[in-house]
């Protein structure tokens, strides 16, 4: 059986968007079809089986969020196999250690506006890079990470067009165990 996440946007983040995971993963048990449900770390990662519909999934999850805790949060699926392919296909994959956390994954909902990377090309900062896999924006923070960067959530919606939501590499990896 393929396994997947559901990768939720902006949950437990900065004390906004509360979702507690033993309470997300019982009503997930209770009112979805989904099976052998876990999640890893508050963030909003959901590793289950894949179900035969993902897009469908994905709404049914969302609506259910929703309705038990008053959010309203995009899902966005990603197979094992996608994991592992964007991981591959990105020139940041084997960063060292000291540089893994400031190399994120911005996995969309659906393909970029075109034209996405010219328009944050010039927001760059020093040792920043991107590189769009498919519909996975792969950052490489420059010496400050994600704080110092003028790629901010609102540069980024702006410019790619549609919802996402990122994890850095060390999560990336770990999904990709936990999916295997």
């Amino acid at each position: 059986m393929t396994r997947c996440v559901l990768l939720l946007r902006a949950v437990n983040v900065g004390g906004t968007g509360r979702v507690g995971m033993a309470e997300l993963r019982s009503a997930l048990a209770e009112h979805t079809g989904l099976a052998r449900i876990e999640t890893y770390i508050q963030s909003g990662n959901i590793i289950c089986d894949a179900p035969p519909v993902l897009t469908d999934t994905c709404a049914e999850v969302r609506a259910l969020i929703l309705r038990q805790f008053g959010i309203n949060t995009p899902v966005i699926p990603r197979l094992h196999e996608q994991l592992v392919a964007s991981v591959a296909a990105s020139s940041f994959g084997d960063p060292p250690a000291a540089v893994e956390t400031r190399v994120q994954a911005m996995f969309l909902e659906a393909p970029a506006h075109a034209g996405a990377i010219e328009n944050l090309t010039p927001r760059l900062g020093d040792d920043e890079q991107l590189a769009m896999i498919g519909d996975d924006l792969w950052i490489r923070y420059g010496e400050g990470g994600a704080a110092r960067t003028k790629l901010t959530k609102s540069v980024l919606d702006r410019a790619l067009g549609v919802a996402g939501t990122a994890r850095n590499l060390r999560t990336v990896r770990e999904l990709i165990a936990r999916t295997a």
